[in-house]
């Protein structure tokens, strides 16, 4: 396609990503008031079971419109990401081999899952977060906190887990195209399962190493699938290359042969 045909082309994707999220913004209106109920339910059973003051604040007039736009967005994305991500896909395939269509679909198809997954473990881990940080408050002082700032932490928990989820994949698209292998990863295993344990600790905070385990095991197993198919595919690429070799090697030898008579 020429470069005016490839912009078109693009343009009209991108337009159709545009819809498909608007459309998911408008419906995440509708579902801000469950979602964020949902959201901020943690401070609601903060103050109602332990008997500590914690409320949620909107600090301005129209904060409360603004933060509704913001999860909509947000909702929005996470609703139409398959429909976006497939505008993406359709764009870049026609320019790919047959086999980096299937390693780029597979990508995806392990990505989505993956991010939404991650996603979903930030949900469950959500109150004990919010109960852990809040225990730092002095007694009889009072958590008043601001909207922007709990939604704002919320779905960067949220999208921290997300993409925490998504490493491994990254890992073996890296190895797909040939440019990390299978032992260079393995090599490094006590400094990966050291990171991951940090972050776990630090993204899921607890009174005992269980809420941490929750965080990394679900992590160090995705690791470990992860450098399992990174030596499957050296292992197949050590066998293609030895058998390009074997007949590049058999090519000479019949030419040299050939010379020679």
């Amino acid at each position: 396609m020429a470069l005016k045909d490839h912009l078109r082309e693009f343009r009209n994707r991108l337009f159709k990503a545009a819809i498909a999220v608007i459309l998911g913004t408008v419906g995440g209106f509708f579902l801000y008031m469950p979602v964020f109920n949902e959201l901020t339910r943690p401070v609601q059973e903060l103050s109602e079971q332990e008997g500590r003051l914690a409320t949620i604040n909107f600090d301005g007039v129209a904060t409360s419109f603004d933060q509704m736009i913001q999860v909509s967005v947000f909702i929005g994305l996470l609703v139409s990401s398959p429909f976006w991500l497939y505008q993406l896909w359709a764009f870049i395939t026609p320019g790919l081999k047959t086999k980096e269509r299937r390693a780029a679909l597979g990508f995806l198809a392990a990505a989505v899952p993956l991010f939404l997954a991650g996603v979903w473990l930030a949900w469950l881990i959500l109150p004990n977060a919010v109960g852990v940080l809040t225990d730092f408050t002095p007694e009889g002082a009072a958590n008043v906190i601001t909207a922007s700032v709990y939604l704002a932490f919320v779905l960067r928990l949220l999208l921290a887990f997300g993409i925490a989820f998504l490493i491994p994949v990254v890992m073996v698209g890296l190895n797909l195209l040939g440019l990390l292998s299978g032992k260079t990863i393995l090599k490094y295993w006590r400094i990966t399962v050291f990171i991951i344990c940090l972050f776990a600790a630090m993204a899921a905070p607890g009174g005992d190493a269980l809420s941490m385990f929750y965080l990394a095991a679900p992590l160090l197993v995705l690791f470990a699938v992860a450098v399992g198919l990174c030596f499957l595919n050296d292992k197949r690429r050590a066998r293609r290359n030895a058998a390009r070799e074997a007949a590049v090697e058999a090519q000479a030898d019949k030419a040299s042969t050939l010379e020679d008579l």
